[in-house]
C-alpha cells in the first residue's frame, strides 16, 4: 500500500480550540513509503533491492537487504523499521527524507551515494570507481555526517 506526504504541511505546533499549544502530527517531510514483504531479515536503515530469487509479481513485491554489490541498479530504497524473518512486511522510504541510513565509513555532507561493494545494506560514496560499473547510479545525497555508521540522506525516487 502506498503512503506518501506530499501535502506540504509545516507547522509543528498550534493553538487548539481552547488555546493551549498542541503539538501537530510530525510537519511533511517530502517522503514516500511503500510497504513491502521481507525476503529475509533486514535492519533498520539497511538499502533494500528487490528480491530477484522470487518469482512472478513476487519479484516486486519482495525485498531483501542489498548484497554487498557496488553500485547495484535495482536498489528499492531504506527499510524504516526492522524484519527478522522472511515473510514480515516492513516500510520503506522509497523517495525523500531518511534520517537513519547504514553507511560503510565516513561519508561527506553533500555526497552522492551508491551501493556498498564491501558490506551488505549499506551506502558508500558514489565516485569514479562506482560510476564504471554497469548501471551504477547513485541513489540518494547526504544530508549530514557519519555518525556510528549511520547517516542522514535523500534518497532518490528509483521507480
Amino acid at each position: 500500500m502506498a503512503t506518501s506526504t506530499n501535502i506540504q504541511y509545516l507547522l509543528a505546533s498550534a493553538k487548539d480550540e481552547l488555546g493551549a499549544t498542541v503539538q501537530l502530527p510530525t510537519a511533511s517531510n517530502r517522503r514516500q513509503i511503500e510497504t513491502f514483504i521481507a525476503g529475509a531479515a533486514i535492519a533498520v536503515g539497511d538499502i533494500v533491492a528487490f528480491d530477484t530469487s522470487a518469482t512472478g509479481a513476487a519479484r516486486v513485491l519482495t525485498v531483501v537487504k542489498c548484497p554487498a554489490t557496488l553500485g547495484l541498479p535495482n536498489i528499492v530504497g531504506v527499510a524504516l523499521e526492522a524484519a527478522t524473518a522472511a515473510g514480515q512486511t516492513l516500510d520503506v522510504v522509497v523517495a525523500g527524507y531518511v534520517e537513519t541510513v547504514n553507511a560503510t565509513a565516513a561519508i561527506a555532507t553533500g555526497t552522492a551515494v551508491t551501493t556498498s561493494g564491501a558490506v551488505a545494506g549499506r551506502v558508500i560514496t558514489y565516485d569514479s570507481t562506482a560510476a564504471a560499473q554497469s548501471n551504477a547510479s547513485p541513489i540518494g545525497i547526504t544530508l549530514g555526517a557519519v555518525v556510528a555508521n549511520v547517516v542522514p540522506m535523500w534518497i532518490f525516487k528509483k521507480f
